[in-house]
């Protein structure tokens, strides 16, 4: 069976043991819409053991996906590495079953892994709230103290009450 770019696994021919699975997905199998902050590179990665045990195919190995982020701190783009080192799957199969696609199984594990809010570097500065220049390239010049308004009426307390 061919299908280029995906994850079969030919359970039919399948050695008893198991076989192990090394390779990539198509670049495109990803599917993250029109997201222009988190972009895959290429296809998937995998390196996955397969095995039939009883009513069930177990796949288990390291899926990776290598990534072009926008840091939600600072706005500069980085590349970045999603990864499930614990992939696991447990699939029914039957007399009757000759092929088992893991594909989607790899692609939820990759998109579980994905960061909620990249950022280049932990250390990450980011931005200045009232100039906008990147802090992790130079001092803020505005001289501006910015605000955050949503602690103004604490200000308005009287100290001695507490």
């Amino acid at each position: 069976m061919q299908t280029p770019g995906r994850l079969i696994v030919d359970v039919a021919r399948l050695e008893k043991g198991g076989e192990r699975y090394l390779g990539e997905t198509a670049p495109d199998l990803l599917e993250l819409g029109e997201s222009e902050f988190v972009i895959p590179v290429g296809g998937m990665i995998y390196d996955i053991m397969a095995e039939a045990v009883g009513d069930q195919l177990l796949a288990r190995g390291v899926v990776r996906q290598n990534l072009r982020c926008v840091c939600s701190r600072c706005a500069d783009v980085f590349e970045t590495l999603a990864e499930d080192d614990d992939f696991f799957c447990a699939t029914e199969i039957n007399a009757q079953t000759e092929f088992v696609d893991l594909t989607a199984d790899v692609r939820e594990a990759i998109i579980l892994a994905l960061p909620g809010y990249p950022v280049c570097d932990e250390e990450c500065r980011g931005l200045c709230m009232g100039c906008g220049v990147n802090l992790n390239k130079g001092a803020c010049e505005c001289g501006q103290k910015v605000k955050d308004g949503k602690w103004s009426a604490l200000d308005a307390l009287n100290p001695d009450v507490f």
